[in-house]
């Protein structure tokens, strides 16, 4: 109520807009709408749920048009019961839609489940969205409550069912929060929430469990940085609880393979594969190695796949170094030269295979520096007293097979595409970097060019725009 004194007169009260002005029939209408979308969306809400609870083996979710719906489901009409247009459809869902985990009743209008997969029409998102969230912000509160309450010793020794009300709210709390998550999967509060519940658990079924859960939401969502980061969390807990994580980080690797192949260069994913080779064993690692050789032939373009191979390689070569030093191996006959001399050889076969691709040659320069870098026993090649004598052989068979090389590439046929073009300006510039990393004269790097016209002659001539960059590079 509000008192209002009129200038010239006696005090009036002013009655509230709501009582001198009832609802019209538009409004009336409007508000019954409102009302039937909220519970309209809590039973689509409760469907969806009991779906996930009924199959734990569901390992695929997507969002379809209804129409895409509708053949999935045989149907020949499309009908999406929106509260906002169909209320009459909307209560035969009140009616008849409630659904139980014997006949797992749904409707058919908004999802469809089968053979492990859940599509779910896009049409009812927000409605699902609203009835998620507001049921996960509810579960949130109740599960706050008892960890305060359990703070307090005395109080939780006059309350022995607290236990088992602290049980039913993380229930609660991890099903809506899994609902939410698969509708909006970047929510990062969310993932917080879970992280939170699994902080008490100390078995390891939990924690295999939330790895299913993270898949299925990158099944639709594979470059969701909050899942993948949530998976190296849960694999960390992991690691803390347990000794033997030989088959779970190949289940991951082998989880990343399948995304890359549905998600092409998708950076999240292979940085979550190089992440796991610091929980790999040596075993492991070349393992790895030989699976993603035959992944990288079929996929020359993604440059993800070789860093991957890079970070392998590194790992090797660092337990090769420690094992070569403690040996006392001979530098020119220790395995890491071995390990690199092997991958240089395949990466030519791949480079005369696929033209043009620029993957190919920064895969190669990587090998050829740290090949250098172990030939020479991690000195640096400016200082050749201290090099060892069968040094200067090898580099110089090294020099003349990436000198032929150069020359093959610079000789390819045109054949009126880009890629023969590529190749000739990739194998240039590689043989520029090649020369900024042998500056000794004993390796007479400018004698063997000479036959293909010298390098700074090359260069004019295959990568002329880039003639400010290499004139000082040059200099």
């Amino acid at each position: 109520m509000w008192l209002a004194t009129a200038p010239y007169g006696p005090s009036l009260r002013i009655a509230p807009f709501a009582a001198t002005h009832p609802p019209n029939s538009r409004q009336r209408l409007l508000m019954g709408k409102n009302l039937f979308s909220v519970k309209a969306s809590e039973v689509l809400l409760e469907q969806f749920e009991l779906i996930l609870d009924h199959d734990k083996l569901i390992d695929e979710v997507g969002f379809l048009h209804p129409s895409q719906l509708a053949e999935l489901n045989g149907h020949l009409s499309v009908s999406l019961p929106l509260a906002a247009n169909a209320l009459q459809t909307f209560d035969e869902v009140l009616k008849n839609g409630t659904s139980n985990i014997e006949n797992l009743q749904y409707d058919e209008a908004v999802f469809w489940y089968g053979n492990h997969k859940l599509a779910i029409s896009v049409q009812a998102v927000p409605l699902l969205y609203n009835a998620a969230r507001v049921a996960y912000m509810e579960a949130k509160r109740n599960y706050k409550m008892p960890i305060k309450m359990t703070n307090d010793i005395d109080l939780l020794n006059m309350e022995p069912g607290g236990a088992n009300c602290q049980n039913f709210s993380e229930r609660d709390l991890q099903k809506h929060s899994r609902a939410l998550l698969i509708l909006s999967p970047d929510f990062g509060s969310i993932w917080n929430s879970r992280k939170m519940v699994l902080s008490r658990q100390h078995d390891l079924p939990s924690f295999l469990h939330e790895l299913n859960f993270s898949a299925l939401i990158l099944s639709n969502s594979p470059k969701s940085e909050q899942a993948w980061s949530h998976r190296r969390w849960v694999i960390k807990k992991i690691a803390e609880k347990f000794d033997d994580l030989y088959v779970v980080i190949g289940k991951e690797s082998e989880l990343v393979k399948i995304i890359a192949e549905k998600s092409k260069m998708n950076y999240r994913a292979w940085n979550h594969r190089c992440w796991l080779t610091d929980y790999m064993s040596e075993g492991q690692v070349l393992e790895e190695l030989d699976k993603s050789r035959k992944w990288a032939e079929l996929h020359v373009a993604d440059s993800c796949c070789f860093h991957y191979r890079r970070r392998l390689i590194l790992k090797l070569l660092e337990k090769c170094s420690k094992k070569d030093c403690a040996e006392g191996s001979h530098v020119y006959g220790c395995s890491s030269l071995a390990l690199l001399e092997e991958e240089l050889k395949w990466n030519v076969v791949l480079i005369h295979r696929y033209i043009g691709r620029e993957a190919l040659w920064v895969h190669r320069r990587f090998l050829s520096c740290y090949w250098m870098k172990y030939l020479t026993n991690q000195h640096a090649l400016a200082c050749p007293s201290e090099l060892h004598p069968e040094v200067f052989p090898a580099f110089d068979r090294f020099l003349e097979e990436e000198v032929e090389l150069l020359h093959t590439c610079l000789h390819i046929p045109a054949d009126g595409f880009e890629e023969t073009e590529a190749q000739s300006h990739h194998a240039a510039t590689y043989m520029l970097w090649i020369s900024k990393q042998i500056l000794l004269p004993e390796f007479r790097m400018e004698e063997k060019l000479h036959e293909l016209g010298g390098l700074k002659a090359i260069l004019m001539k295959k990568c002329s725009e880039m003639s400010q960059i290499w004139e000082r590079l040059l200099e």
